[in-house]
């Protein structure tokens, strides 16, 4: 069992809800409320993610963020190594392949809540952001919950980008996805059925509790 590689996707993976929580929040509201020219082709960007195959997207993150690029020259100016092969750079690769996974949840959970409901806050002299915190958020959380689950989940098993934008150094950029697949291609099938039997039952207990945790919000709110 390899559980540096484990630890660092834990922690890639906390790393991925962390950054995009707030952005699912932000952007799903705005596409769930608001209609505007061009929403069409924000929506699909933000899906693109989910239909183009990692080796494509990681390509692009690979020039996008590499060392010859402006981001990875500000980067390696600002910070002294590159972003490409680094925990960084994952996590702005994790973030970009994970944002159909946490914004299309969250802008549905915002579509759930009734106009009336919102017309009310206002009436009752909310903020838009007191309305956000203290109706909005409680309303939506099946959604938002969605959201995480679904993102911390993929991050564990993302394969394809992580190869691509950080290769397989040990400690630093080897998942435990990669973990299995080098275990695999070692011939020691034990380890490899340990480390995704591991990753299985993290999935597992991760829908289960997002479950209950829905289940307990929903009698509150009930």
């Amino acid at each position: 069992m390899d559980w540096t590689a484990l630890s660092l996707s834990l922690r890639l993976a906390g790393w991925t809800v962390l950054v995009l929580l707030p952005v699912a929040v932000l952007t799903g509201r705005l596409l769930a409320y608001r209609a505007f020219r061009g929403k069409g082709l924000v929506e699909a960007l933000v899906m693109l993610p989910l239909v183009l195959p990692p080796t494509v997207l990681g390509f692009y993150l690979l020039v996008g963020l590499g060392r010859s690029s402006p981001v990875g020259e500000l980067w390696q100016a600002l910070f002294g190594h590159q972003l490409v092969f680094s925990f960084e750079g994952l996590v702005v690769a994790s973030v970009i392949f994970n944002l159909p996974f946490a914004i299309q949840p969250a802008q549905r959970g915002f579509e759930a809540i009734p106009p009336e409901v919102r017309e009310a806050a206002a009436c009752c002299g909310l903020s838009p952001a007191a309305a956000l915190w203290r109706v909005e958020l409680p309303l939506a959380w099946p959604g938002l919950m969605t959201a995480m689950v679904l993102t911390f989940a993929h991050t564990l098993g993302e394969f394809g980008i992580v190869l691509m934008v950080g290769g397989a150094i040990p400690g630093e950029t080897k998942t435990i996805a990669i973990a299995i697949y080098d275990r695999v291609q070692a011939f020691d099938d034990r380890s490899a059925a340990i480390m995704s039997a591991v990753l299985v039952a993290i999935a597992l207990f991760t829908i289960a509790l997002t479950f209950w945790l829905s289940a307990r919000v929903g009698r509150r709110l009930g």
